[in-house]
């Protein structure tokens, strides 16, 4: 279903005013910002949610044309784990919102999920669209009003303005609104085209609100392939090997041979080292196993085997299964003295060295790392520069891998800030 058939109907986005007052504005309609309010909605507080788009849920569905992954099934452990030097600060967004919690969210609102053999969870139907279409009616159904293209343009300039005194740029001209709380859910800067463009951060800068600079997650990365790489195996999985990195972090999974570099499920998990050594050292260099279910010294006797009049190519292929695209890979990094040597081949197969160059632009990469920093937040993610505007979702200050995490933390998150500006809210009264 195409973003447009989601939007709002006309009856949904409120007539142009001049400093209107709300109770609570959420801006951004995200993942984050329609779980923000859904629970301030719930709390029995009036939610109106602002987004510069056409439509909500843009970056939602176009990450669900692929399969809609909602959570992760692992433990709780190694879950959490998952969030890498936010694990802690995660863990707590967590306890307010589990991937269970997840699961049970999406069965109230009719969409039965299952558990995949990588231990992701999906809807059934494996789309975006249906769910997005019944939160979307029980938002409505709940009395949250939709305001599409309304891109927040920050607060007013006067000397009598605050934190509450908002302005939207909207097709009728620029719009105020006065709102007695404000959750901030802008997205990092991946992807811009759907809305997460990052114009948010002079903004927050300017109140005392740090931000920690915005860098590519889940991201590709570049190394100068030969021409023959590219034009041959571009687009080509890598299955079934191990990536290591110069400290010793090992992961086996598979990747993507791409016309700059690699990518990939197995890349994205190893991303912010290698993206945090390219960006220390200018570069990095990675290793690959090609047999990781092969021992060491099984690998150097079948590559030692006398192979007669057959290449090696051939002779590899016969005795070790490597052909294709690991052949390929073999020959691009290894130099060509080293096919004559069985054991350097041998340690080659099992520790190919790829050096990686640079990592792919932010705006093309799946999500981004960086954002709000967390210390300049609250326990209830309300900006200690300005009390009543909380922030959640992509724009503070963590990353995660694919695998249904980044979801699960945006929900997780959401809802601590959706509670505390409910009680914000409750203790103006």
């Amino acid at each position: 279903m195409p973003p447009s058939s989601l939007s709002p109907s006309p009856s949904d986005t409120s007539t142009l005013g001049v400093a209107e007052s709300i109770d609570v504005a959420v801006i951004g309609a995200g993942p984050a910002g329609l779980m923000a309010a859904e629970v301030l909605s719930a709390a029995g507080w009036r939610v109106d949610v602002y987004d510069a788009m056409p439509s909500v849920g843009r970056k939602f569905l176009m990450a669900g044309k692929g399969g809609m992954n909602l959570t992760h099934s692992e433990p709780a452990a190694p879950f959490v784990a998952r969030y890498g030097k936010r694990a802690d600060v995660v863990a707590r967004w967590l306890r307010r919102f589990s991937a269970d919690d997840v699961r049970s969210w999406a069965h109230r609102l009719g969409i039965d999920t299952f558990v995949g053999t990588s231990g992701r969870v999906f809807p059934v139907d494996m789309k975006a669209a249906p769910l997005l279409r019944a939160w979307l009616t029980r938002l409505r159904a709940a009395g949250v009003r939709l305001h599409v293209r309304h891109r927040w343009l920050g607060w007013a300039a006067q000397a009598a303005a605050g934190p509450d005194d908002l302005r939207f740029a909207t097709p009728g001209g620029e719009r105020r609104v006065r709102a007695k709380a404000v959750v901030l859910t802008l997205g990092g800067a991946s992807w811009p085209q759907l809305g997460s463009d990052a114009a948010w951060v002079p903004w927050l800068q300017d109140h005392g609100i740090g931000v920690a600079p915005l860098l590519p997650a889940n991201a590709g990365f570049e190394t100068d392939w030969t021409p023959h790489l590219r034009e041959r195996f571009a687009g080509r999985p890598v299955k079934s090997v191990t990536m290591t990195l110069p400290d010793g972090t090992t992961r086996q999974g598979e990747f993507v041979i791409s016309t700059h570099g690699i990518e990939g499920s197995l890349v994205y998990a190893l991303c912010a080292p290698i993206r945090d050594a390219i960006r220390a050292n200018g570069s990095t260099q990675i290793y690959l196993d090609l047999l990781p279910d092969w021992r060491e010294q099984r690998v150097a006797e079948e590559v030692a085997r006398p192979r007669g009049s057959r290449s090696m190519a051939s002779h590899l292929q016969s005795r070790l299964g490597i052909a294709g695209v690991k052949a390929a890979l073999l020959r691009e990094c290894l130099p060509r003295e080293t096919f004559n040597d069985p054991a350097a081949l041998a340690a080659g197969i099992k520790r190919l060295p790829l050096t990686l160059l640079r990592t792919r632009p932010i705006a093309e990469v799946i999500s981004s790392a960086g954002g709000v920093a967390l210390d300049a937040l609250d326990a209830h993610l309300m900006a200690k520069a300005l009390p009543g505007v909380f922030c959640a979702g992509e724009m503070l200050d963590w990353e995660a891998p694919t695998g249904g995490y980044l979801l699960t933390a945006c929900f997780a998150s959401a809802c601590v800030a959706g509670d505390g500006a409910a009680a914000y809210l409750r203790a103006l009264r």
